[in-house]
């Protein structure tokens, strides 16, 4: 028996969806006490799961299944003339490859974006302990892309590097410089360093149709979706 058979799931109780507020969420935790390797992580990713912090889940609700897993396959992938604009306005940045550390700057960046991104929410002042428990895990193998022009750190993009694959977890930038679309850039990017890596996909997590602020996945062609217990290839 493989140390995936012998893993345990729980699910949470209902509770409010955090992107569509009139439904009822439930998610389906991978057992959190059991010992988690970058092997059993990439697994998991092939059957739409997702990581925040140290634990690994998957939307399991009963009466919804907007929540889509996506991932692009990185060799097929071809920029759009949007996307080619957007890569030639940042091309004037530094790239750094930073350890998935606390970082005094990076960590006044990241309250930063939230307060601009989620002001009042709840999350727009998070401790240091909940911004590294957020964004990584002992157990994961994850960098800290960071982003900068003129030594100012303009974004992090948050990267787990898994078996065959990238996973995009989560980019903060400068709510000053919204108009160089760091974002979308950072998934550019991410792209072009699976590609270098020799990686099959970069993960872009959970995807909603009639969700505006996940719109911007469906930009970037060709795309996996993951639903029915299966990927499908969507040019």
């Amino acid at each position: 028996m493989t140390s995936a058979e012998k893993l345990g799931f729980y699910a949470t109780p209902p509770h409010q969806c955090s992107y569509l507020s009139e439904n009822e969420a439930i998610t389906l935790f991978a057992d959190p006490d059991f010992p988690k390797n970058m092997r059993l992580y990439s697994a998991l990713m092939n059957y739409g799961f997702r990581r925040s912090g140290a634990h690994l889940y998957i939307p399991k609700c009963e009466n919804c299944s907007a929540c889509i897993s996506i991932r692009i396959p990185v060799n097929d992938f071809t920029p759009s003339r949007i996307q080619k604009r957007i890569l030639n306005k940042n091309s004037d940045l530094g790239l750094t490859e930073k350890p998935a550390e606390f970082n005094q700057r990076h960590y006044e960046l990241y309250k930063r974006y939230l307060a601009s991104r989620h002001p009042g929410g709840g999350m727009d002042n998070p401790s240091p302990e909940a911004y590294m428990e957020f964004l990584t895990a002992k157990w994961s193998e994850t960098i800290f892309f960071e982003l900068t022009h003129n030594q100012q750190i303009l974004a992090i993009a948050v990267t787990d590097v898994l078996d065959d694959s990238l996973s995009a977890v989560y980019t903060f930038y400068d709510p000053n410089f919204a108009n160089r679309s760091l974002g979308k850039f950072s998934i550019l990017f991410q792209i072009l360093q699976a590609q270098i890596l020799e990686r099959k996909w970069l993960y872009l997590g959970y995807w909603i149709d009639n969700c505006r602020k996940m719109q911007y996945k469906s930009e970037f062609k060709p795309q996996e979706l993951f639903f029915d217990g299966a990927w499908h290839y969507r040019p």
